[in-house]
């Protein structure tokens, strides 16, 4: 039994039902010939009509079951004192069928069936095929069109349900593409003013220097404007480099790269992809921040392939400090990939294209190693810059 509110639809239907049990009770009632059979169609009427009215018939199947087998009941006395309640069994069929699971309503339906067949032979009507061939072909037509509605409407619930998952997942990309459009534009303030703004005031305040102790000696005036012009430099290279700090991924806020790819490792729930264990190799340093912002864009990227698309058990983050570079290797166990089968992203997503330029746009190397069975690794190179970092 379906307890979902009713359709339009179903509702002109259930009015249906009850004119059309209305309509074939009436012969059965005008055409007694015995008070017996008066008796026994009032009481068909209303157990109809009570159990029609009662919500938890409608809400509860044991009492929908109950109620239907009370109708059934007195149904089979009408039918036992006239044979004019024979037609009573087409509504009932549909009531089986409605209220009752597949399994008993077809012996149901074919057991009422049945007995109205029976019935017309008991009160010596005269026989005829109509008599043995209406009540099974009612009840295959019956039977035919519920269960033909119930397929329609489950084919008709699922592309509901597909049209309201396109709909949630399409509303989700769009706030996922602009967060991803506020962070790429963010991270790329960042890197224009670290690259630019940073550096140049970097670059006048060593010029102030030189100037200040190139200064001849006895020059007061001079060494005070250059002393103020070199300490404006100064507290604007902070602010600048407060800037890029502000503009940096949250992850970056709090902590080191390396922090941040720990929690990255461990923020994953249980169950919800593979473990993920994070080591550190060599001699930390620190590095400019488009390099931590690239690197922990890469390592979140690679991860997120690897719970969507790799079925693995393990997964591994290991970031490597060399004296002329830095490395990220992202390792798991899954079912792997040919990689020269991938093809760009249409969408311009985080994916193995959006990596590689992360990695080529700071002069670095990116390689994927992977075959189908084999588990995936992702290794990234980034040359340390010769001059230190600004």
């Amino acid at each position: 039994m379906d307890t979902r509110p009713l359709t339009p639809v179903l509702r002109v239907l259930r009015v249906c039902l009850h004119l059309l049990v209305a309509a074939l009770l009436a012969p059965a009632v005008l055409r007694a010939a015995t008070p017996a059979a008066v008796a026994a169609a009032a009481a068909t009427g209303a157990v109809y009509v009570v159990g029609s009215a009662l919500r938890t018939v409608r809400e509860s199947r044991p009492a929908a079951a109950l109620w239907l087998g009370a109708l059934t009941a007195s149904w089979l006395v009408l039918l036992a004192v006239t044979p004019d309640g024979l037609w009573l069994a087409f509504p009932l069929y549909f009531l089986h069928l409605h209220l009752l699971p597949v399994r008993w309503s077809l012996p149901a339906v074919a057991a009422t069936a049945a007995a109205a067949v029976l019935s017309y032979v008991r009160h010596g009507a005269p026989l005829s095929p109509g008599a043995f061939i209406g009540p099974p072909l009612g009840a295959a037509v019956a039977v035919a069109t519920v269960l033909g509605y119930r397929a329609l409407y489950r084919e008709s619930e699922r592309h509901r349900r597909l049209v309201e998952e396109l709909t949630s997942t399409r509303a989700e990309l769009a706030a996922a593409e602009r967060h991803a459009g506020t962070l790429a534009e963010r991270e790329r303030l960042a890197r224009e003013i670290h690259d630019t703004l940073a550096q140049g005031l970097s670059s006048i305040q060593l010029l102030l220097r030189a100037a200040e102790r190139a200064l001849p000696e006895g020059s007061p005036v001079a060494a005070g404007h250059i002393e103020r012009a070199r300490r404006t430099a100064q507290d604007n290279l902070a602010e600048a480099r407060r800037f890029v700090r502000a503009l940096a991924p949250a992850d970056l806020e709090h902590g080191s790269l390396a922090a941040a790819l720990e929690r990255l490792c461990e923020a994953r729930e249980p169950g919800a992809g593979p473990r993920v264990r994070f080591a550190v190799s060599g001699t930390p340093v620190a590095l400019p921040t488009p390099y931590e912002v690239a690197l922990l864009r890469i390592a979140q990227s690679a991860l997120a392939n690897t719970v969507r698309h790799a079925g693995a058990e393990r997964a591994g983050i290991t970031l490597t400090f060399m004296d002329a570079s830095v490395a990220l290797d992202v390792v798991d166990d899954g079912r792997g990939f040919d990689p020269r089968s991938r093809t760009p992203s249409p969408s311009g997503g985080f994916g193995l294209p959006a990596m590689r330029s992360r990695a080529e746009s700071l002069g670095g190397t990116f390689t994927v190693e992977s075959a189908p069975g084999q588990g995936t690794a992702v290794a990234v190179a980034l040359p340390l810059p010769s001059g230190g970092v600004g």
